[in-house]
């Protein structure tokens, strides 16, 4: 079905191009009864892309439950859970400076923003984006769930990692008496990765949706005005790839060229939808497939999907100093760092929260005198940015899953059943 479903998944690709590209031509030279009716026919697409990631949503959370349980549960110790933790968060660290960093040094190489030369707007001009919705304390307070009923409800990714780590070291505490939760937690997972297979099925026609509504509301004009930006953006990431494969390579030496295989699908993906989190349960199935065992990948994964997101971080200082640019302001190194810094701490928050790069860089920008009226700029184009962020994330949660079971000393080899719980 792999194959296949990437096969599908591009036509929808190159339908939607097509089809949104010419609905928008159709809208400008119709009169403005036909151009009515052609808009009303854009909206189907939309509600077909809504439809596509609230099904995708609807399997995350019980998914995220069941495998982080049963993962934390076989691993048969906590000292294991702790070990892994900490290397976990080791590798976000300083994955994140990597991409922070690099978006920062790239920008002032092919310095997208330079000869824009935009007036600066009234001091009191915001960019529109509510700022409101990221906040570093409430953050911090937010993780721990008052309900994991409520966390589950409202897909709160976190919240249920932090319910399941408990879970999951009461169960190995408590032994053969909860084996029948872990039963239950394997059959569940099961299932849900059965209603993702079901789901995908669908995948092809949502990807044609989306890039025909975003050509279709915008039209491909809205590219060339942005071009040189939206390239070096995606230079950016393609050096942040090679990167990436390099540091794979030096841990998993050849096998990062099956590892980039068997990550294809999620990959387009979550290219093709723009959203990281419709790709969740395929870049499970695929790292399991490649070799990591379950209990690694069901614990990574979800920690990745909260604090490792690294097209989002590097695109967070590439837009930051884009926008300085247009607008001619000059910030010192020290600056530059300081803001990194800032970044590097405020990313950590952004899981969950809706345009969440976007939300940081408002909130962000200020504090360095630069107008967030500026993020109105590249809010036209910020949906095909945004394709390449989501799978740039695929890219790096993969790679760091992988590298983790490596120096676990779990990860299979081809030809090898990966590990399953006894």
């Amino acid at each position: 079905m792999g194959r296949k479903l990437t096969f599908y998944i591009m036509i929808g690709l190159g339908l939607g191009l097509v089809t949104g590209w010419a609905l928008h031509a159709a809208i400008l030279a119709a009169d403005p009864a036909t151009a009515e009716t052609l808009k009303g026919v854009a909206q189907v697409f939309p509600i077909i892309t809504t439809l596509f990631l609230r099904l995708i949503k609807m399997i995350i959370a019980p998914l995220v439950l069941s495998t982080l349980v049963v993962g934390i549960a076989h691993m048969g110790d906590t000292s294991a859970l702790g070990r892994i933790g900490l290397r976990a968060l080791g590798w976000f660290v300083c994955a994140s400076l990597l991409s922070l960093t690099l978006g920062m040094v790239l920008v002032h190489v092919l310095q997208p923003g330079v000869g824009l030369g935009l007036a600066l707007p009234a001091a009191a001009e915001a960019s529109g984006i509510d700022k409101a919705a990221f906040n570093l304390k409430d953050f911090i307070t937010h993780v721990v769930p008052s309900s994991i009923i409520d966390a589950m409800a409202k897909n709160e990714i976190i919240q249920i990692v932090v319910f399941s780590i408990f879970a999951g070291v009461a169960i190995t505490a408590i032994g053969k008496q909860a084996q029948p939760l872990v039963d239950a937690a394997e059959a569940l997972a099961a299932v849900m990765l059965r209603i993702t297979n079901y789901v995908m099925l669908f995948a092809p026609v949502a990807v044609f949706a989306a890039v025909a509504n975003s050509l279709a509301e915008r039209g491909p004009e809205v590219i060339g005005d942005l071009g040189y930006f939206m390239l070096s953006f995606y230079l950016a990431l393609i050096i942040l790839w090679a990167l990436l494969a390099g540091i794979g390579f030096v841990f998993l030496g050849s096998r990062i060229v099956p590892l980039v295989r068997v990550v294809r699908d999620p990959l387009i993906l979550a290219f093709s939808t723009a959203s990281s989190e419709a790709a969740y349960p395929r870049t499970l199935e695929a790292l399991e497939k490649f070799g990591v065992p379950p209990k690694i990948a069901s614990f990574m994964l979800p920690l990745g999907y909260s604090f490792n997101l690294d097209g989002s971080m590097m695109y967070m200082t590439f837009a930051s100093l884009f926008v300085a640019q247009a607008y001619g302001i000059h910030l010192s190194l020290s600056a530059q760092i300081t803001m990194l810094l800032v970044l590097m701490v405020t990313s950590k928050g952004i899981a969950g929260v809706p345009r969440a790069s976007l939300v940081v860089v408002a909130a962000t920008l200020p504090l360095f005198k630069i107008p967030e009226a500026g993020l109105l700029l590249i809010l036209a184009v910020d949906h095909f940015l945004d394709m390449g962020r989501s799978a740039t994330n695929v890219v790096g949660n993969a790679v760091a899953t992988a590298i983790i079971a490596k120096w676990e000393g779990t990860l299979e080899t081809p030809g090898e059943e990966a590990p399953r719980p006894a």
